[in-house]
């Protein structure tokens, strides 16, 4: 099995990149906050890995952490959730906050991710939720159920989740904000970036 990979990075796309690793080209499917990290082409990458097999396909899915790769790992062992579903969870969250969405049973901000139900995401939190309360005990950045309000109306102006979701959980002490002053906030911040 291929653990690690570390080498040049040859091609950066849109949800893969390439990596040369002694002369021989890996295709490595990667979610967006991993490519985001991977700098400019030519530059020296290190990657964890997951190796996937199945019968007419064989793929290589790349992480920039351990805790990335171990939360990839939880989700594909969900019924109904394979590679490229994990992927869409992890492009739109980051790990802390899609464990913390799992753990806090937030199954509204889960199934805003794109391909995720309701259905989807309340499988997720039923057979993950045990799991990950005991491997993210300290997940960085918790989200209140009661934000999730603020991330969909961002989210309806446009803004993808991951922004939404980021903007939210920084505003200070956002329990005690109106839904309207979180959504005013949030618009501020993600207009001065």
């Amino acid at each position: 099995m291929i653990a690690t990979l570390e080498g040049i990075l040859e091609y950066r796309g849109i949800d893969s990149a390439i990596v040369k690793v002694g002369g021989v080209g890996f295709q490595v499917y990667i979610p967006s906050s991993t490519l985001s990290k991977l700098g400019a082409t030519g530059d020296e990458v290190s990657l964890y890995t997951y190796l996937h097999l199945r019968e007419d396909n064989v793929a290589l899915y790349g992480f920039a952490s351990a805790e990335e790769l171990a939360l990839f790992k939880n989700l594909i062992s969900v019924s109904g959730v394979g590679p490229k579903v994990a992927l869409s969870l992890l492009s739109a969250l980051s790990p802390e906050q899609l464990a913390m969405a799992i753990t806090s049973g937030n199954v509204d901000l889960i199934s805003q991710v794109p391909g995720i139900g309701k259905k989807m995401a309340s499988r997720l939190v039923i057979e993950l939720r045990s799991k990950l309360e005991r491997e993210w005990k300290e997940a960085a950045l918790p989200l209140a159920t009661e934000d999730s309000d603020a991330i969909a109306a961002l989210t309806s102006l446009g803004y993808s989740l991951r922004e939404a979701t980021q903007a939210v959980s920084s505003l200070p002490d956002s329990s005690e904000l109106s839904l309207e002053e979180k959504v005013k906030l949030a618009l501020q911040q993600l207009a001065s970036r």
